[in-house]
């Protein structure tokens, strides 16, 4: 008895403890502790009451070998930091713009990768109360500030990001269950916005901003019951995905507002969404404790996976470790320098493009995919996950499949054209994103659209949308530029949250209330014994508190956690740092700027 119950105490010890690396078949992942981020001061932060950590990447282009900026969040507190990744210890005494707000929290933000520079970043900042302000931290400048008088929603900001292709153009998703569309070069006006009807479908609506002068915001998205917890745009920028407290995904084309699909969740809200690289697949989270895999081109849920005992707070996929082969070894004709540049080298990633566009065409031969997904919850735990051929295409015979995880030193492809897939109803559908796209902009809203080239800022979308619903089939990416809670989810669910009221009687349009009894069992909702139940390749303990953020770097996996504290994961033989040490104390704090910002009332 004593011996079961030391050993009990040992497992649980073993269970509890803190992991600093873990190995997957590409090696060794090990946390380097000189490049931490957080606060100044480094006492970990009492998160009861505030809003979640999170972290935004951009790369500036310096030329100094030192081009990636960070941004982080904490409690009133937002940081701005220049990012040495494995290369160099963090420098916590030296942040480039440190702020802290007054009567709110900022809840997320979003650099755009399109005008950054040395000189000049923008970066959207979304606010507790509502509101969503436009700074530039090198600059130490505040441009604009969008709903200050809370005139257009309340409600606490869950998610802001750039439109792809776009100078000006942003989205923003409220804990009311809306999305505004802004621009950036129009006000807001100084009374609340009246709409009129532009589409409406099950469970969604769209309203244009009735204004005699185009002003913000220049749609209004309804989208299901509670909460609009994340959106995601598809690799391609053509489609939108969101996740509701309602437990639904939705995936929208952005242009022309249709609705592509939906699943619902195995039990309660969904928090989070992510796209494959490809475009192909969708994965989400949320409190029923399962990352689902959902097949945009099949809309149907292929596969979900159970490995967090706890909501899953954060998904997202890693575009530099993925593994493509054909399935015929002599297929390949080339010297052995060739073959290594192939799979591990320079044109790893344009290989991996075309080859996984042959999936789509009726006379290649199979290819072998593996696609390398991660997850973190409020558990603590961090989860990697493959997707593989097995699960994929289920009706390949499994001895034509050669899969293998790799770790990609790849470069910048250029975009892939989009392609056509059958879809379930025989009819030919647009995959967002028909190869994979260059590195992702390093920001916590992976992924972004694929950037190439500059062109001029666009104007033709918001005339499109003021001129009304007549010429909206006009917004295309081409016309936007010429280029390829914070109240804690309790556990006792509710499906039926209700919207906030608002002068405009927006809420006469009726929304589709599912009962979750109907759902289970059908393709919006499968059974569990009716998909395949993936298990992670790993499932490790990083943190003491839930964890936040999980971004997929080319050198390092960045995680995390509500304390405050931004994690860096050297990938398999990457550069050690251990014998760097901190170039200053611990004791010691910031000499920055502190902007106090205007006052926002939470009423």
């Amino acid at each position: 008895m004593l011996l079961s119950k030391m050993a009990a105490e040992g497992g649980g010890k073993e269970m509890n403890e803190i992991k600093t690396q873990f190995t997957t078949r590409e090696g060794l992942y090990k946390l380097l502790s000189h490049s931490e981020y957080s606060r100044p001061n480094r006492v970990p932060f009492n998160s009861q009451g505030s809003n979640p950590v999170r972290v935004s990447f951009v790369n500036v282009n310096d030329q100094s070998g030192n081009g990636d900026r960070l941004c982080f969040n904490v409690g009133r507190e937002l940081y701005f930091y220049i990012y040495k990744g494995v290369r160099k210890a963090a420098d916590l005494s030296k942040p480039i713009d440190k702020r802290i707000y007054k009567g709110t929290q900022p809840t997320c933000h979003d650099f755009n990768h399109l005008t950054a520079t040395a000189e000049s970043v923008s970066l959207l900042v979304g606010f507790s109360a509502g509101q969503v302000q436009l700074i530039d931290p090198i600059k130490k400048e505040t441009s604009k500030l969008f709903n200050e008088e809370r005139l257009i929603d309340k409600s606490r900001v869950t998610c802001v990001k750039w439109v792809p292709g776009s100078e000006s153009l942003f989205l923003v998703a409220h804990s009311s269950g809306n999305m505004y569309l802004y621009n950036v070069e129009h006000t807001c006006g100084t009374t609340a916005p009246h709409y009129q009807l532009l589409k409406q479908g099950e469970s969604f609506a769209v309203h244009t901003c009735k204004s005699k002068s185009t002003r913000n915001p220049l749609l209004k998205w309804t989208v299901g019951e509670g909460a609009l917890n994340e959106f995601a745009f598809s690799p391609d920028g053509k489609f939108l995905a969101c996740v509701s407290q309602d437990g639904f995904l939705r995936v929208f084309n952005f242009d022309s507002v249709e609705l592509h699909g939906t699943m619902k969740s195995y039990f309660g809200g969904l928090l989070c969404v992510c796209w494959s690289p490809d475009g192909k697949y969708i994965v989400t989270g949320g409190e029923d404790d399962l990352v689902t895999v959902w097949s945009f081109v099949d809309c149907r849920v292929i596969a979900r996976g159970h490995g967090h005992k706890s909501w899953v707070s954060v998904v997202a996929f890693d575009p530099y470790t993925t593994s493509v082969e054909e399935s015929d070894p002599m297929e390949f004709s080339g010297s052995d320098e060739d073959f290594q540049d192939l799979h591990f080298g320079r044109d790893r990633a344009n290989s991996t493009q075309s080859r996984l566009s042959k999936r789509n065409s009726t006379d290649s031969r199979p290819v072998s995919v593996t696609y390398r997904f991660g997850s973190v919850g409020q558990d603590t735990q961090l989860c990697l996950w493959d997707l593989t051929e097995d699960i994929l295409f289920p009706h390949q015979p499994l001895s034509r499949a050669r899969t293998h995880t790799n770790v990609m030193n790849a470069t910048s492809p250029p975009a892939g054209s989009g392609g056509t897939n059958p879809g379930s109803n025989g009819n030919s559908i647009t995959t967002p994103g028909n190869s994979v796209p260059p590195p992702l902009p390093r920001s916590n809203s992976l992924p972004h659209s694929a950037v190439s080239n500059a062109g001029s800022k666009s104007s033709v979308m918001d005339g499109a949308i003021a001129s009304g619903v007549s010429k909206f089939a006009t917004l295309s990416l081409h016309d936007r530029k010429e280029r390829h809670h914070e109240k804690d989810h309790k556990r006792n669910h509710s499906m039926g949250h209700i919207s906030s009221k608002s002068s405009d009687k927006l809420n006469l349009v009726t929304k589709t209330k599912t009962d979750p009894a109907k759902t289970l069992g059908t393709p919006l909702c499968p059974r569990m014994e009716d998909v395949p139940l993936l298990e992670p390749l790993i499932c490790k303990k990083i943190a003491h508190e839930r964890l936040t953020v999980l971004i997929f770097l080319e050198d390092c996996i960045v995680t995390a956690c509500q304390e405050g504290f931004i994690c860096t994961w050297a990938r398999p033989g990457k550069v050690s740092l251990g014998g760097l040490t901190l170039s200053h104390c611990a004791e010691q704090t910031a000499t920055v700027k502190a902007v106090n910002l205007p006052y926002f009332k939470e009423s």
